[in-house]
């Protein structure tokens, strides 16, 4: 691997970000009854109603207890950008019936995001089921062409950040992660942002250049396999010399420095000369001899034991001898904890033995197909491994592949509007609403509570009715110590209104708001249910839609 870099995204980096959303999710980028239902609107002049609606998922991912909300900063630049080309036109009239009036196309050149507002949770921030994420008003027909975009845009954003969360506390905080799924993710653009919210969701590397250029992620490599193989013998070395590090001495054949390095060490071990790999000691050579300041290669592509160790070994000898700190090794096959033991046990001797401190610093780089219950296993075992690397369980989010966010009309023109089902876990909780977080003495977070906007906040240390969300949920009294206010507008009238934070403060955002959970809700196994909760007067607007006795824009004026 070599040694991590990292830098803030430069400005051209900034601009080719706000460029990569435009090209990736422009307003054609939705579902095509999107189209056909703001049609609809226009054409019973309905589509300049206000309307509100909400974005929530219904249940917590990867079993677990919590979520992480993500895609934030990408839905602000997609409203900003929010605009049809001619092109965009055209198109649209090829593919909608034919019977569609001309003068809507001619509505369509108009639209922007101008009148829209957006109240977001902060990015980064742990939520939970059927919290309202974001909520976002405006034209009716507008917030309506909003929704698949917005969809696409959270969905996998908070699904891989939360699933990177968990590998992190699969991990402990002690092991560096390293992100490397690009080639098994589900498209380019599946791969780019699977990497932007690992790292955000805990991850400290990734292999992928292009996140490192767009985000300033750090980078991290490491060498493969293919190099290793495709050397036969050391005459296919070149060159064959190397500086030392402080520049003094004529270059130095490190082929024979390295040889020499390895009969003491076969001689130290008891190791087989004969089963030590030429090729594979020529790939390390001849890497060193590139990169005498980041040398960390993979050792298995033979025989870790045998042959990769022993290679290694002798060429960070060699280097350590011209004054070079080599970085340490990689593991990619067999049984991860037995060998990065062996391996350190050697890395120790070698340091006693020869007098070698630098020795002592090597890393031990741990990859093959790691998943979140092997990292669980991992660490209940006896290993030395500093770094794990993880790519396909990680991006592909193998144990749930879609978070399941929803958009859902709540209001029409003032008034709530709900939609039922014959699954009630399927159906919507009317109304425009503030949503408030409840803490316990200890700063633990307990309950979420939603309330109708106009409704005053709950206030901490006096105890206040909700009904839990759920089946069999009953009323319940609560108090809290602390009590937050969830969302904040951070759209109005086409502008961004929040500064937009960095990657860095987005990560620590989410490592901060994990801090606060009790351990009970962030257990990977079996954690205990979060509860989301409405106020009394909302539970009361619930009962009364349902019933449909009274017209609810009455109800709510005279409650």
């Amino acid at each position: 691997m070599n040694k991590e870099k990292m830098a803030a995204p430069s400005s051209h980096a900034c601009s080719a970000l706000e460029r990569s959303i435009r090209q990736r999710v422009p307003p054609l980028l939705t579902d095509l009854y999107q189209f056909t239902m703001a049609y609809a609107y226009w054409r019973a002049g309905r589509h300049n109603e206000p309307a509100v609606f909400e974005l929530f998922f219904r249940d917590n991912p990867f079993s677990g207890g919590f979520s992480l909300f993500s895609g934030l900063h990408d839905c602000l630049l997609f409203l900003r950008s929010f605009r049809f080309t001619e092109e965009d036109v055209a198109y649209l009239q090829s593919v909608l019936p034919p019977a569609t009036d001309p003068a809507f196309f001619h509505f369509l050149r108009g639209l922007d995001c101008s009148e829209v507002t957006l109240c977001s949770v902060p990015e980064g921030t742990v939520v939970f089921a059927r919290v309202p994420l974001i909520e976002i008003s405006g034209p009716l027909a507008v917030v309506q062409l909003l929704e698949t975009s917005l969809l696409c845009l959270v969905n996998f954003a908070s699904l891989v950040c939360s699933n990177a969360a968990r590998f992190r506390l699969a991990a402990g905080p002690k092991k560096k992660l390293l992100e490397m799924g690009l080639r098994r993710a589900q498209g380019p653009d599946g791969g780019l942002t699977a990497s932007r919210y690992a790292h955000i969701g805990g991850f400290d590397m990734t292999s992928n250049v292009q996140a490192g250029f767009l985000f300033g992620v750090p980078m991290a490599g490491t060498m493969a396999h293919s190099y290793v193989t495709s050397f036969s013998s050391l005459e296919e070395v070149w060159p064959q010399t190397l500086v030392a590090a402080n520049g003094d001495q004529d270059p130095i054949d490190l082929i024979s420095l390295t040889k020499g390095w390895l009969g003491r060490l076969c001689e130290l071990l008891g190791a087989e000369p004969g089963k030590i790999r030429e090729g594979e000691l020529a790939a390390f050579v001849s890497y060193a001899i590139a990169y005498p300041h980041n040398f960390l290669p993979v050792i298995d592509s033979y025989s870790v034991s045998c042959s990769g160790l022993l290679n290694f070994c002798s060429v960070a000898l060699s280097l350590c001898e011209l004054g070079y700190q080599p970085l340490g090794t990689r593991l990619d096959s067999g049984d991860l904890c037995r060998q990065s033991v062996e391996v350190r046990r050697i890395f120790r001797l070698c340091a006693e033995h020869f007098s070698l401190p630098a020795f002592h610093s090597l890393i031990i780089v741990g990859t093959n197909n790691v998943s979140e219950l092997s990292m669980t296993e991992l660490n209940k075992k006896e290993n030395e491994i500093d770094v794990v690397g993880v790519g396909t369980h990680l991006v592909t989010c193998t144990r749930q592949p879609s978070l399941g966010c929803v958009y859902k009309l709540v209001e029409v023109k003032g008034s709530p509007k709900m939609k039922f089902s014959e699954d009630p876990e399927k159906s919507t909780v009317p109304g425009r609403k503030a949503v408030y977080r409840l803490l316990d003495d200890d700063g633990h977070p307990f309950l979420d509570m939603l309330c109708l906007a106009e409704e005053p906040a709950p206030k901490a240390g006096v105890a206040v009715r909700c009904h839990p969300l759920g089946r069999d949920k009953t009323c319940q009294s609560v108090t809290a110590a602390q009590v937050t206010q969830l969302r904040l507008d951070v759209f109005v009238c086409g502008q961004i209104t929040e500064p937009v934070c960095s990657i860095v403060e987005t990560r620590e955002k989410v490592q901060s708001s994990i801090r606060t959970l009790h351990p009970r809700h962030k257990r990977l196994q079996e954690p205990d249910l979060y509860t989301v909760a409405v106020s009394e007067k909302l539970h009361n607007l619930m009962a009364v839609i349902r019933k449909g006795s009274v017209n609810d824009s009455n109800f709510l004026l005279a409650n």
